[in-house]
């Protein structure tokens, strides 16, 4: 997958070189399948998160959208044009989009990105995935892997999904694209939203911060840890049940930044299958599970938070379970069963 997407990532830049759409970046791997564990070994999706930068003559600007949920924050990310005039934006083969005519810019230069990929001065995330797509088609030809493998484009709104195969291997690969915040490790993307979220909404990710703490755990571990085996386990053990991969995932990260890496060994699995366990009575319970990334004041210094992240206060991931008691009482009851 990372060789496919290094070959996508060389190609994009070649084909983008002189446009007006987004300069993409090198895909970061996120998600199960790249920090070493899945819950369905079987049936692993990998989950790519695509950079973009702002073209030529362009600058991004994220705006906080306040109307959001309470346990998610999305932005729009708004298009602004920059004077190409002067200064180092200045281009010998670009007309600037602020004060050449506008029927000169017709003629001879194609449109801005406000016209393309935006609706209202707001990069659209839908018209950004069917970009992707006409790209991920286009290009494909091209790549040393389109002799051997066969390209099965999926269907997606806010992503970009396919799978290549050959003979009896598969693999799924989702394209998710977006814009960091700043210098940091958060971004916010395209992943799905609440339902019915609206084509100009990013919600924001820390998949890439969660990616390089999975990172910074293997690079201490001793050669036999097993602390992605233990999630594994139980991330495959509450399949069918309330309980997210997420909230497993939460709470492991949380023992592992409190729990030193060489109690993960081997000899210690029960007793850390048995931490996982009485951690989530526990936060069933208090009907409290606190988001690692937000607010974290002991992540590793390899990960970099905007102020507002690490300042906050971390959101409580169970909030609804202290608000309904019906779903208190289920959670409870489907722990029991697990």
């Amino acid at each position: 997958t990372i060789d496919l997407m290094d070959n996508y990532t060389v190609y994009f830049g070649h084909v983008l070189s002189n446009s007006f759409y987004p300069v993409l970046e090198q895909a970061i791997g996120v998600g199960s399948a790249f920090e070493g564990w899945s819950p369905r070994e079987q049936d692993v999706v990998y989950r790519v998160l695509i950079p973009m930068s702002p073209p030529r003559g362009h600058s991004f600007h994220l705006e906080l959208d306040s109307a959001g949920q309470r346990q998610v924050r999305n932005f729009r990310v708004r298009v602004q044009l920059e004077c190409t005039c002067t200064g180092k934006q200045q281009a010998e083969d670009m007309l600037c989009f602020l004060h050449h005519p506008e029927e000169e810019l017709r003629r001879n230069q194609d449109p801005s990105l406000l016209d393309t990929l935006c609706t209202g001065s707001y990069l659209d995330v839908q018209k950004t995935a069917r970009w992707f797509y006409q790209l991920v088609r286009a290009i494909w030809p091209a790549l040393p892997q389109s002799h051997n493998w066969h390209l099965v484009l999926l269907p997606s709104t806010r992503s970009c999904q396919f799978k290549v195969t050959k003979r009896e291997a598969s693999f799924r690969i989702e394209m998710l694209f977006g814009v960091r915040r700043g210098d940091s490790d958060i971004f916010v993307s395209s992943q799905p939203g609440y339902a019915g979220t609206p084509s100009t909404l990013w919600p924001e990710t820390y998949d890439v911060a969660e990616m390089k703490f999975f990172k910074h755990i293997a690079s201490q571990a001793p050669p036999d840890s097993l602390h992605l085996r233990c999630l594994q386990l139980f991330s495959h053990l509450q399949l069918g049940t309330g309980f997210s991969t997420y909230t497993l995932k939460t709470i492991v990260m949380h023992l592992l930044n409190t729990i030193p890496v060489s109690r993960w060994r081997r000899r210690y699995f029960f007793r850390r299958l048995r931490d996982i366990n009485g951690n989530l009575r526990c936060c069933l319970e208090e009907k409290c599970l606190k988001h690692f990334i937000i607010g974290n004041k002991r992540l590793p210094q390899e990960i970099s938070l905007p102020l507002d992240i690490a300042s906050a206060q971390p959101p409580n991931l169970f909030h609804h379970l202290a608000w309904y008691p019906v779903a208190h009482s289920q959670a409870m009851s489907e722990y029991q069963d697990l």
